[in-house]
């Protein structure tokens, strides 16, 4: 058995960033996503040790133990990606197999997108890789009057950290489990944050802790968050108009296709939402269009979001069987 992840922490991209590291062999680089930390990739850590790779699962810019710029405009898509080269540069590595989940999951695809000379595989848990649509997300929601949707409701500086960081530990508490398989059907996620309520005011509330989620674990989430705060990791959200002018140059119906010859994996729950939202739910359905080196999607019954950390078994022995496909 491999001996636990190890904490480090390097320079990449003008940032400071905290690593988990664990295992020796080939890099897999493992990218959280929101409100995460390289903590949810505890399981695969271990996994990926054991069977012969080099696992490297960071806290992402604004995030844990990683530095927080303070100007919003310092966490594009192009900061995000180019932390993750910095990584593999910091490393010594000259490739990875990237894998990202929630907002790591468009960070691993534009990896593969942009520098596919660096990241030679990309497996995205969740968040389907989407095509540039004829604006972003926040202003698609605003034109409809949307500005309760929680994409929307985060854009405002301050509104949303006072909410989450009322309480850290019920927030993670509610956000979690909302969210995840074991969610009353019809009380999970709220993606439209109800009017005179805060987004953890409309998560379900559960009676216990689900399994995967133990109170170490919530603890941790907690008292990092309690550190730091949401501020960073909400950054990301506000970067959304920024991110869709910045991708001009790929737009088109099939201007951010990635490389056919980029193997890639897709891993979901069938009780994540994610894939049921408006967009993404036809990104997934039309997933090959824009990933033609995809080899399959994996869907695994009974998860919701939080998917390596509800599901590592069939998380860990799908992304296993990827990477033993790859020729390195």
């Amino acid at each position: 058995m491999a001996d636990g992840p190890t904490s480090r922490t390097i320079e990449t991209n003008g940032i400071r960033m905290h690593l988990l590291e664990q295992g020796h062999g080939p890099l897999v680089l493992l990218c959280h996503g929101w409100p995460e930390l390289a903590h949810s990739w505890r399981h695969q850590l271990a996994a990926l040790a054991g069977a012969g790779y080099r696992a490297v699962a960071p806290d992402m810019r604004g995030f844990g133990g990683t530095d927080a710029p303070d100007d919003p405009a310092a966490y594009t898509l192009l900061h995000l990606t180019g932390d993750m080269v910095g990584v593999l540069d910091a490393l010594g590595a000259d490739t990875a197999v990237v894998v990202g989940h929630d907002w790591g999951a468009p960070v691993a695809w534009h990896c593969a997108l942009f520098r596919p000379d660096r990241f030679r595989a990309v497996v995205g848990l969740s968040v389907p890789h989407a095509p540039r649509g004829p604006a972003s997300i926040p202003a698609l929601v605003r034109a409809k009057g949307l500005d309760r949707f929680y994409m929307a409701y985060f854009q405002e500086p301050g509104v949303a950290e006072r909410e989450l960081e009322a309480d850290p530990y019920e927030t993670f508490r509610r956000l979690l489990f909302s969210a995840s398989g074991d969610a009353p059907e019809g009380a999970g996620w709220p993606a439209m944050v109800p009017p005179g309520k805060t987004l953890v005011d409309a998560c379900a509330v559960p009676e216990t802790l689900p399994p995967w989620l133990t109170e170490e674990d919530l603890r941790l989430y907690a008292d990092a968050y309690g550190k730091s705060g949401f501020r960073g990791g909400l950054n990301w959200y506000r970067n959304m108009d920024r991110n869709w002018a910045l991708t001009g140059p790929w737009g088109g119906p099939h201007g951010n296709r990635l490389p056919a010859s980029t193997p890639a994996l897709f891993i979901v729950g069938d009780r994540d939402g994610v894939i049921r939202m408006p967009g993404l739910d036809k990104a997934y359905q039309n997933l090959e269009q824009l990933v033609p080196g995809l080899r399959r999607k994996v869907v695994v019954p009974g998860a919701g979001h939080w998917i390596q950390q509800e599901a590592p078994e069939a998380v860990n022995g799908a992304l296993l069987s990827f990477l033993r496909e790859i020729v390195w």
